[in-house]
């Protein structure tokens, strides 16, 4: 999303010319230009200008030690900026209650069921008892959209379809929730038009009747600058306690996820991307300023990995590479962790330099469907023995696969040369025994 900001704000602090302080002779083109570029990306102006006289207020006559460039201190000043307009810290929701009720609402096509999905799949990770509620009675299979999200995720919907009173199916499904034992109520709601008053006035009643622990507004951020405005409308009818910003990993210039914290004046509490039910995280201002100067979020990284991967499976791929038996079978599995994870860009785009660096080229889930093609063209037998995998069974792979000879060839190599480096740990006695041979004699500290 934010990949033409970034790279805006790149060229921008690369102008910064002069050495020893930050004058207002040789940063106010930079601020023009980190200006321009938020404007660029759909930040409100006012918004933008605000940010940038910040930047310029706490930038002017910063001593600039030997080892930093002038640049480089106006990136680590723009990015305290950022922050603090996104919001200073990350803010959890609110689960109070027996059960807590949390109500979600906004705009038609935002992805609130999608989201309310994804919300009950994150609590359930965190060992809360969960229950959806379809309260969208006016969108035709709006309720066989949350009941397959919800056997998706393993987590109960309460839907009454024939009910076609809103407050009264909310209210049934808490006493069932109650009599059940579930400790979490999510409410999806019907998407509004902010101009609608009778709809506006029906999601009222449900908060009101309800007093839910917490209600989310659900902003899709490819209506960019618009969504500011919705939500600023919603907010006055409504007063929801936090933003949800879903489709950050589509084609839009990012201004709604750094500005609407300001102008609303209301915490963005979770961001959403793709479909699947894990591309759900929790909202840090500052890893996404992180990630829009260009830095990268290796926390969020090793958080989605720590949510994907099987603890069991990895102890047993862990056991195989010890052995030196990793197969394509373990291969497979672990390319299968990987794409639980979420959309590959946005994974690479939370390595520190990468997003730069892969800007422009086509990276999508389908990428590892060349791959998976040829490995499950093997046979049990070849996917566990890797070495019988002689130049005739090679052609028979890529001949079932659909892939050239060539491919089979460079995934067989690659294959190799990772099984060799594994080999080449274990002599070594693993990654923590080989780092240990490198530090100098009486330990790592001198």
């Amino acid at each position: 999303m934010f990949d033409n900001l970034s790279l805006k704000l790149d060229r921008a602090f690369k102008t910064l010319k002069g050495t020893g302080k930050i004058t207002e002779i040789n940063v106010a083109s930079t601020v023009k230009e980190i200006r321009r570029a938020l404007i660029d990306a759909d930040v409100n102006y006012k918004v933008a200008k605000e940010v940038t006289d910040k930047i310029k207020e706490e930038a002017m006559g910063r001593d600039v030690l030997i080892s930093v460039s002038p640049g480089q201190l106006l990136v680590k000043i723009t990015q305290e900026e950022l922050t603090k307009l996104m919001g200073g810290s990350k803010v959890d929701i609110k689960l109070s209650g027996e059960p807590s009720v949390i109500l979600i609402s906004g705009l038609q096509g935002s992805g609130k069921t999608t989201f309310t999905g994804k919300l009950g799949s994150l609590l359930k990770r965190q060992g809360r008892q969960v229950l959806l509620v379809a309260c969208d009675i006016y969108r035709p299979a709006a309720i066989d959209q949350l009941k397959v999200l919800g056997e998706q995720i393993g987590v109960e919907v309460y839907a009454e379809p024939e009910n076609k009173n809103a407050l009264s199916i909310a209210t049934n499904a808490i006493a069932y929730a109650k009599k059940t034992g579930k400790k979490t109520v999510v409410v999806d709601t019907a998407g509004r038009l902010a101009v609608d008053d009778q709809m506006m006035k029906e999601i009222e009643e449900l908060k009101r009747a309800l007093n839910p622990s917490e209600t989310l507004f659900v902003v899709d951020s490819m209506t960019g600058q618009d969504a500011v405005n919705t939500a600023k409308t919603f907010d006055e009818r409504l007063n929801f306690d936090g933003v949800v910003l879903t489709k950050l990993d589509g084609d839009t210039r990012g201004g709604a996820a750094i500005s609407i914290r300001h102008v609303v004046n209301k915490p963005i509490k979770f961001i959403s991307t793709g479909e699947k039910m894990e591309n759900l995280d929790v909202f840090h201002p500052d890893r996404m300023a992180q990630r829009i100067l260009g830095m990268g979020d290796v926390i969020s990284l090793v958080e989605r990995a720590q949510q994907s991967f099987d603890e069991d499976e990895a102890k047993r791929i862990n056991t195989k590479i010890r052995q030196n038996n990793f197969n394509f079978d373990d291969f497979l599995s672990q390319l299968e962790q990987v794409k639980k994870m979420g959309n590959i860009k946005d994974l690479i785009g939370m390595i520190p330099g990468m997003g730069k660096a892969m800007k422009g080229m086509d990276i999508d889930d389908d990428s590892f469907k060349p791959i998976e093609a040829i490995i499950r063209s093997m046979t049990p037998k070849e996917r566990q023995q890797p070495d019988i995998i002689d130049g005739r069974r090679r052609k028979r792979i890529a001949d079932g696969s659909g892939r050239t000879i060539i491919e089979v060839n460079n995934l067989m190599k690659q294959f190799d040369d990772m099984r060799k480096m594994m080999k080449q740990m274990n002599k070594m006695g693993g990654a923590k025994a080989a780092m240990s041979r490198m530090m100098p004699p009486g330990g790592g500290r001198r």
